[in-house]
């Protein structure tokens, strides 16, 4: 009989143990998702986000990272030169080279020789450094000297010679001898290179006077009225050249008219 009443509070017990262990792994929270294994067991990193494609270069942003060229980047915006380069750079492909010389190489310069430069020195200061081109270090050894720079294809004014050889870049302006220092930057559509020196030209330094404007031809003045009429020193010559005469007539007249009475006394 007892063993009948157990069986059935048995099972009713190991149903409620059952339900409990159930209910309680049922609460337990969930665990994050790991990241995936390595065959060793171990999370590997997560992988890196992917950004986009990035657009053109900005080439105040590429100077400003290098944190040397404040002089440089100023006369870029003073002269609205970066807004050539980064408008170019966004709509064609057709590529810069920047010399950059670093803010010790104005330094260098006489005392007083930038502050003395008009805004038209200043901007073909600053275009003299920026080749419309894209160059590599290795293409300078094979480059046509000299380099027409954005200052204009006067090469006399504004003559740049680049010489590579190997990884060794040479400049000269004929005033400045220098070389390339580093790559700050290069990606195929803008280079820039730091230069030691500032480039001087005689362009720069004697800029061409605008030629001046045709001077209108003078009028003509008008003859006066009297201008045919007889003067008065004609007149005054006429009347002193009759009075001439009748003193050179007179001494035959009278010796004439005394001949002619003692002829007419004798007669009588």
């Amino acid at each position: 009989m007892m063993k009948q009443l157990l069986s059935p509070a048995l099972l009713l017990l190991i149903f409620f143990l059952l339900c409990a262990t159930t209910s309680g792994q049922s609460s337990a929270p969930a665990t994050a998702p790991s990241g995936p294994t390595t065959v060793s067991g171990q999370s590997s990193p997560p992988a890196p986000a992917t950004s986009g494609p990035s657009g053109p270069p900005d080439i105040i942003s590429v100077l400003q990272k290098a944190s040397k060229f404040t002089t440089f980047i100023g006369l870029l915006k003073s002269s609205q030169v970066d807004v050539l380069i980064n408008t170019q750079l966004k709509k064609s492909n057709q590529g810069f080279t920047v010399f950059a010389p670093t803010d010790s190489a104005f330094s260098d310069l006489k005392t007083g020789t930038l502050n003395s430069f008009t805004d038209q020195q200043k901007a073909a200061l600053t275009k003299f450094h920026v080749i419309p081109s894209f160059l590599t270090i290795s293409q300078f050894q094979t480059v046509s000297n000299p380099i027409h720079t954005q200052a204009g294809e006067n090469t006399v004014e504004f003559p740049l010679n680049v010489i590579g050889n190997g990884t060794h870049v040479n400049m000269t302006t004929g005033l400045v001898n220098t070389t390339v220092d580093s790559t700050v930057y290069s990606d195929g559509q803008l280079a820039v290179y730091e230069i030691p020196q500032v480039l001087l030209s005689q362009g720069i330094l004697s800029p061409q006077a605008p030629a001046p404007a045709p001077l209108a031809p003078k009028p003509k003045k008008a003859a006066p009225l009297n201008a045919l009429a007889p003067t008065r020193s004609t007149t005054v010559s006429v009347d002193s050249s009759d009075a001439t005469c009748l003193p050179h007539y007179a001494p035959t007249v009278v010796s004439i008219g005394v001949a002619v009475l003692a002829a007419m006394s004798l007669s009588l």
